[in-house]
């Protein structure tokens, strides 16, 4: 796994100051994750900004932004922004922000097989004759 420990650190920087982060391998590079769900990630020296959908197009007019098509199709609601759009502080911090935003709106996950809510307990129930 190949990612820039550089941009790494600079995301670990803006993210730990707000709120307690896991990071965790995915999508070939590193995921930062909050409250369960993916916030942003870098791919060799390309930050992945989870925005959602309705920060979408907004998200891709940012300098350096382009759709995020890891799977050879476009992602909604995910972007790459390269090197280039990530020179200064503010940059870097418009894009976390954005993906803290999006993580942050949605409900925690909880801790087991990350799912929200747990499962009905089927043993319960009459077993048909």
């Amino acid at each position: 796994m190949a990612y820039s420990e550089v941009l790494a650190d600079r995301v670990r920087t803006l993210l730990s100051r707000k709120h307690r982060v896991a990071e965790r391998e995915m999508f070939g590079g590193l995921a930062f994750m909050v409250r369960g769900h993916m916030c942003c990630g870098i791919q060799s020296e390309e930050l992945m900004a989870r925005v959602g959908p309705n920060r979408y197009v907004d998200a891709l007019k940012w300098p350096g932004a382009r759709p995020m098509d890891f799977t050879g199709k476009p992602m909604s609601g995910f972007v790459y922004v390269a090197r280039g759009g990530l020179k200064t502080s503010s940059q870097l911090r418009r894009c976390v922000d954005a993906s803290l935003a999006f993580a942050l709106a949605m409900p925690p996950q909880s801790k087991r097989g990350g799912r929200s809510s747990p499962r009905k307990d089927r043993s319960a129930r009459p077993s048909a004759k």
